[in-house]
């Protein structure tokens, strides 16, 4: 199983999905990838939020390795499932996909959490460090639910 995660800038919530989501296959001997991208190329290259660094690294998940990319057509040939983390980015990935296959491998990532409700990951750039650690749980639980439905289908 390959696993992308992506929200718009690649800093703040989709490489905490990646971390958090790693940290949890490794613990299970799951043998499966995970990375993450962003919409905009804005952040390239660069390593994630500092705040969202210091609030993954409380819950033991380690984020320093990790650098900004920006999401390319190609990653729908090298990835199984790719969540995003709101509706806009799931319109600027789907605006990229050329077949109704890659269109199903889209899906918001707390749809694993709350099935049918459409609930979005909120965006915590401009937030403090409490709106930091409410994408924290909500991550962690999405994560964790992901793993369980996956589990389940294989």
């Amino acid at each position: 199983m390959r696993i992308l995660m992506v929200c718009l800038g690649n800093i703040c919530r989709s490489p905490l999905a990646e971390g958090m989501l790693r940290h949890k296959i490794v613990e299970r001997g799951l043998p499966w990838e995970v990375d993450s991208a962003g919409t905009a190329k804005d952040h390239a290259g660069s390593p994630p939020d500092s705040r969202m660094i210091q609030t993954a690294r409380k819950a033991g998940i380690d984020l320093t390795s990790l650098r900004a990319r920006q999401f390319t057509s190609a990653d729908f040939q090298r990835f199984d499932r790719i969540y995003v983390m709101d509706h806009r980015n799931r319109d600027n990935v789907l605006s990229l996909a050329k077949q109704d296959s890659d269109r199903h491998k889209v899906a918001l990532l707390l749809n694993h959490l709350n099935p049918n409700e459409s609930a979005e990951v909120p965006d915590p750039y401009y937030g403090n460090t409490e709106d930091f650690q409410q994408v924290l749980a909500l991550v962690d639980a999405a994560t964790e639910a992901l793993i369980n439905d996956l589990s389940h289908e294989h």
